[in-house]
């Protein structure tokens, strides 16, 4: 292998260098499904190709012990499951607020915040916010108002995005999570919701994809 190809061929993973040149920043690692080993591999390859921050989503202490091992400046971030090796960012982004409606919505909403931060973005992270005590959001509307982008991350009902959206113009990432009751279906009933939100600037990501939502925000403030 020449360190001019695209692609590095590990035997159990292809990793793509292009993503950087398309994205802003290197390839992500999805750290499920895989050993420490093949992660710490991954990693120290992405470290050595790419010039941009390095981040392994919904991984484990025992990945990330591996991984440190082979690239010691990585580390470990408790509440989102994640490891990063943080490098500038080779983009930059504008301000993404990042807004939870409770305190168990908190590892979805800092996957989000970690990740839109390594896509060059500034993060105002605005969380406890929810519907049952509308005053808490109502007292931040200064702050929600000044983002570029905003990724709002809520189970139970999944009320909160469209609240959000009517105190802003700007556009909305709305981020369902499996948190709450019975019939909250693991995340399907804030999901159906956020989906039929009236505020036409809400758009909608997977349950729990944290990820998705804060890399779309950085994605779509990028200053050229």
């Amino acid at each position: 292998m020449t360190q001019d190809q695209p692609i590095s061929d590990l035997g159990f993973a292809r990793v793509d260098h292009l993503r950087e040149a398309r994205w802003g920043l290197p390839e992500a690692v999805l750290g499920m499904g895989k050993t420490a080993d093949q992660v710490a591999q991954i990693v120290a390859r992405i470290v050595e190709r790419d010039r941009g921050p390095v981040l392994v989503t919904r991984s484990s202490v025992e990945q990330y012990d591996a991984v440190r091992t082979l690239t010691p400046q990585a580390e470990w971030l408790e509440t989102p499951r994640m490891i990063r090796v943080a490098r500038e960012p080779v983009v930059t982004a504008g301000t993404v607020a990042v807004v939870s409606a409770g305190t168990g919505d908190l590892p979805v909403a800092e996957e989000a915040a970690v990740t839109a931060e390594t896509g060059g973005a500034t993060v105002d992270r605005v969380y406890d916010v929810g519907v049952a005590g509308l005053h808490r959001v109502l007292a931040e509307a200064d702050r929600l108002a000044a983002a570029d982008c905003l990724v709002v991350v809520a189970g139970m009902e999944g009320a909160l995005p469209t609240v959000v959206a009517g105190l802003t113009g700007a556009p909305v990432v709305a981020v369902p999570t499996s948190i709450g009751y019975g019939a909250s279906y693991d995340g399907l009933a804030a999901l159906l919701g956020m989906l039929n939100s009236c505020a036409p600037q809400v758009v909608v990501v997977n349950i729990d994809n944290g990820f998705g939502a804060g890399f779309f925000a950085a994605r779509v403030t990028r200053k050229r």
